[in-house]
């Protein structure tokens, strides 16, 4: 099998001749977090295609560079996104671009970023063919603010008075919502039409030992336009597989991703979600890519524990619908790169 057959076969709840790897859930160029002449290109199973970007974003990229290593809201690409969307997560007040909207008409003036085209498009497929010819899935993230829609909205809105849109101005979050899910439909079937094996879709909408919102409120205004963003992207290629990200614990909504068509979760952080205990609920229909490390792992452990833990993952969770990855970020300074060697070593092995 090459890697593309592991992640799919995985991600349909099979057993592939090992346990697929992965370094993250979006772009992560393992190449340049390892000591020249140390990076294999098969040490990874998926890589992640990314959407062109206009000559604005560019410029703002360039602009971030400089800084990239001594802050910590985002990588540049990230930064650059913050900056077209007019999000300032560094400043004291009026860091949200709608949180002085009071009205729908305020919404509506709001000039939503776009991204799509056929130019975008045969952009997008000529990665994917790349990484299909070095025998690699090739996953795709939407461009967003932080996560499709929960996180968007409240990036946007500012987190508290978002929350409170969803209670008590409850017009404003469905408007809100909309613009944004049709955004990310728009851009999901780009990456469908591209060609992407695998669609990412990214919302924080848990934490440490409970969700930032009930499952009923997550239900109402969050799982139908997910389920639309899926459609869409599956109308335009229908064997897509699907894979739902959010740090924290999740599991009241897990019967809902799975009814969507989500075919596996990420990242599964040890620290809030039991990954046997949804293993013994679901078996290997529902995929877990992640599982592997706390927060603090990659960047203390020794690469012996990080050994045994990817033993212990395969061990306790088989090697059906299993994709490992680490749990957290790994593009970080203060990372060995003898512990993200570990970790793949250890996997390639088993």
């Amino acid at each position: 099998m090459d890697g593309r057959e592991r992640v799919l076969a995985a991600l349909d709840g099979e057993t592939p001749d090992r346990v697929p790897l992965a370094l993250s859930f979006y772009e992560v160029n393992g190449a340049s977090l390892a000591p020249p002449g140390a990076w294999r290109d098969d040490a990874v199973d998926v890589s992640f295609v990314s959407f062109p970007v206009s000559a604005e974003e560019e410029e703002l990229r360039s602009r971030a560079m400089p800084h990239d290593a001594d802050t910590r809201i985002g990588n540049v690409s990230q930064v650059a996104r913050y900056a077209s969307w007019g999000y300032r997560p560094q400043a004291v007040r009026d860091g949200n671009p709608l949180e002085r909207a009071e009205t729908l008409a305020d919404l509506e003036r709001f000039p939503f970023p776009e991204v799509g085209g056929t130019r975008v498009v045969e952009s997008i497929a000529r990665q994917v063919r790349d990484l299909h010819e070095r025998g690699l899935a090739a996953g795709g993230n939407t461009p967003h603010l932080g996560g499709e829609l929960f996180e968007a909205a409240w990036r946007l809105r500012g987190l508290e008075r978002f929350l409170i849109d969803l209670v008590t101005r409850q017009e404003m979050a469905h408007f809100l919502l909309d613009r944004l899910a049709e955004l990310a439909r728009r851009n999901a079937t780009t990456l469908a039409l591209a060609g992407v094996d695998v669609l990412a879709l990214d919302d924080d909408v848990g934490m440490p030992g409970t969700m930032m919102i009930g499952p009923a409120t997550w239900r109402e205004f969050f799982r139908p336009r997910l389920a639309g963003i899926i459609d869409a992207a599956r109308a335009a290629k229908p064997d897509i597989r699907v894979i739902y990200h959010s740090d924290g614990h999740i599991e009241p909504i897990l019967d809902d991703l799975v009814d969507i068509g989500v075919a596996g979760i990420n990242p599964v952080q040890p620290e809030h979600m039991d990954a046997v205990r949804i293993r013994r609920r679901y078996g290997p229909r529902l995929a877990l890519w992640g599982t592997v490390g706390r927060q603090t792992t990659f960047a203390f452990a020794s690469p012996d524990e990080i050994r045994r833990e990817v033993e212990t993952r395969i061990e306790t969770l088989g090697r059906a619908g299993l994709i490992l990855c680490p749990a957290y970020d790994i593009d970080e300074p203060d990372v060995p790169w003898e512990n993200v060697a570990a970790f793949l070593e250890a996997g390639a092995a088993l």
